[in-house]
């Protein structure tokens, strides 16, 4: 049976990207014949709008033809994260958060009913049994520090749907010293446990 992985690049930049180089190396690293799907953000996605909301929150049987179309692109971003067995992300930190590409990303796959659900004991994430490998970039936010509200976000933001196997490689204040920086994320990448 093929492994799957879900590439998600959320990096602006196309050449010369930090994340996306970590990305490669940790494919490489974990399974290096995965069947790889690649969502690169750098293209874009549209943010939710009031037609959208109204279309998800309508009962799937119930919905228009047009309420469908509105909602193509988010079913296929779903899809995509259920075939998946791990996901790999590139993040970027912008301005002490996640791109804004990544926050239209989350936007279209939070869909109550189908990547989680409501309950008296509050949400419940409906995308179990998966990994994620977060590759964070930053040129001066320290990962996990007081003003990092990307991987906090990021961890939370998984979880919500069910996915709780979360790790993070840190290229982090690469403006600081970026050899040191990048010694340290090879090495975080060396010792992920690869694929079963």
């Amino acid at each position: 049976m093929t492994y799957r992985i879900l590439r998600i690049d959320a990096s602006a930049r196309r050449t010369g990207s930090v994340s996306r180089d970590l990305v490669d190396r940790i494919i490489d690293r974990i399974d290096p014949g995965a069947e790889v799907v690649n969502r690169d953000l750098a293209f874009g996605l549209p943010l939710i709008d009031e037609a959208w909301v109204s279309a998800a929150q309508t009962p799937d049987d119930a919905r228009t033809p047009a309420q469908r179309e509105r909602l193509a692109l988010s079913d296929r971003l779903v899809a995509e994260l259920r075939a998946a067995d791990t996901l790999v992300i590139g993040l970027p930190i912008y301005n002490f958060g996640v791109p804004a590409a990544f926050k239209a990303w989350v936007d279209l796959v939070a869909r109550a009913g189908v990547t989680f659900r409501y309950s008296a004991e509050g949400p419940k994430g409906l995308l179990e049994g998966k990994r994620a490998i977060v590759a964070v970039a930053s040129g001066g936010t320290e990962a996990g520090s007081e003003i990092d509200f990307a991987t906090g976000f990021v961890r939370h933001v998984l979880g919500f749907i069910g996915i709780t196997e979360v790790e993070f490689v840190t290229a982090d204040r690469l403006m600081i010293d970026a050899e040191a920086t990048m010694k340290q994320a090879m090495a975080q990448v060396d010792a992920l446990p690869k694929a079963a």
